[in-house]
């Protein structure tokens, strides 16, 4: 399968990762994460490339690797204190608190408009809040929030001109230069879990708009992260594609993973907690409802 050399892709991998951030996060996802992540990128990539192609490895978007095992999970918890996010003129999120443990799904739920993506975005880093902190549990208070995170956002963070197998070799090198594993065997499980392993040499941009949003969960394998962020997942994605992806996630969580998703509809999973956004129901809350939030009409 790998039939490049890989010092090619990761040139490759370097010239996407340049134009990344305009897929996965557009520039709040740019200034948010570029002049904390500059530096240490450059001394990262220094020793493996030329000074030529650091000038031209603009506009980082990703975190640096997290490490591996499961110390870092066993008691993890992400916790938001009186969270207010504005857009504008406009406050979004009002004194919002809940916290998320790991082993367990937190959906976010509520009309459009109530805050779901706004909140997603806030705890990935790439939204200051006007208000209120997000931190983790006291034993890893040395680490940022955002290190944790996978973000998988409303645009799949693709590359059209890339081959399937090429869009995941980048992310994997690019997310998980510490993992374990080869990047050969993250790759394949990825592709082979999401059914697109008879694609793999096939342009991204050729995808069907259900391969495009898979090939785009499909990173969430190839680099570990304990705190997996997803906005509407399941966009664009049929029955039977849905059915993997809360395969994945219930392994996440089985591996004491945390997931926070917004979502219109069922995951799949068995006894998520719900965090409701928006205008509290006048009616009660949804079955399953144990947290409500403020936020915008």
């Amino acid at each position: 399968m790998f039939r490049a050399d890989r010092n090619e892709k990761f040139l490759a991998a370097l010239r996407l990762a340049g134009r990344a951030q305009q897929d996965a996060g557009g520039p709040d996802a740019f200034f948010a994460v570029a002049k904390r992540e500059a530096s240490q990128l450059y001394r990262r990539l220094k020793s493996r490339t030329s000074t030529a192609v650091l000038v031209n490895f603009a506009n980082p978007l990703c975190r640096r690797p997290i490490r591996a095992g499961s110390s870092w999970v066993d008691r993890l918890f992400l916790h938001a204190d009186n969270l207010t996010v504005e857009r504008g003129t406009r406050t979004v999120i009002s004194a919002l608190s809940f916290t998320a443990k790991a082993g367990e799904a937190l959906l976010l739920v509520g009309p459009n408009g109530a805050g779901k993506t706004t909140l997603i975005r806030t705890l990935a880093g790439f939204i200051t809040p006007a208000a209120g902190t997000i931190s983790l549990n006291a034993e890893f208070t040395d680490q940022d929030v955002a290190e944790a995170c996978h973000y998988v956002g409303h645009l799949t963070g693709i590359k059209a001109n890339l081959t399937a197998e090429q869009n995941l070799v980048f992310w994997a090198e690019y997310l998980g230069a510490r993992e374990s594993t080869p990047i050969e065997d993250r790759v394949h499980d990825a592709l082979s879990h999401f059914g697109l392993s008879q694609l793999a040499d096939y342009p991204a941009g050729l995808l069907s708009a259900g391969q495009k949003r898979r090939l785009g969960l499909a990173r969430l394998s190839v680099a570990h992260r304990p705190i997996w962020l997803l906005d509407e997942p399941t966009v664009s994605l049929d029955a039977a594609s849905t059915d993997l992806l809360a395969k994945l996630i219930r392994k996440h969580l089985a591996n004491n993973g945390l997931v926070i998703a917004a979502t219109h509809l069922p995951l799949g999973l068995e006894d998520p907690t719900y965090l409701r956004l928006g205008p509290a129901p006048s009616t009660g809350a949804a079955p399953g409802d144990t947290l409500s939030g403020g936020g915008a009409p």
